[in-house]
């Protein structure tokens, strides 16, 4: 699938997605997702019953890292770093959404 493809919508909080479909929905191998999760990359990522669970947050996340590794050829270990300060930024502007 290529990333023209992709199809994009909302994220929903309560909504978890398993290995196989966040690798689909970020169009990469699953053995990508276990090496970043075995390297800590991903630290909300739960395992419930050997069966891997992640949320829209992680999906977020693990398409940000995908794009900063794939454009900018970056190592796993930065693509996480900008991917948390991302994530922060996020936060940031939404508390000073809500703040007027």
């Amino acid at each position: 699938m290529r990333d023209e493809e992709i199809l994009s919508g909302s994220l929903i909080d309560s909504s978890w997605l398993t290995l196989e479909q966040l690798a689909a929905a970020c169009t990469v191998e699953p053995g990508w997702l276990l090496r970043h999760i075995e390297d800590g990359l991903f630290p909300h990522a739960e395992s419930v019953a050997g069966v891997w669970c992640f949320s829209s947050h992680s999906l977020l996340r693990a398409r940000r890292m995908r794009q900063l590794e794939r454009d900018f050829d970056a190592v796993p270990e930065l693509a996480a770093l900008m991917a948390d300060l991302l994530e922060e930024l996020d936060e940031l502007r939404a508390r000073f959404g809500v703040a007027g």
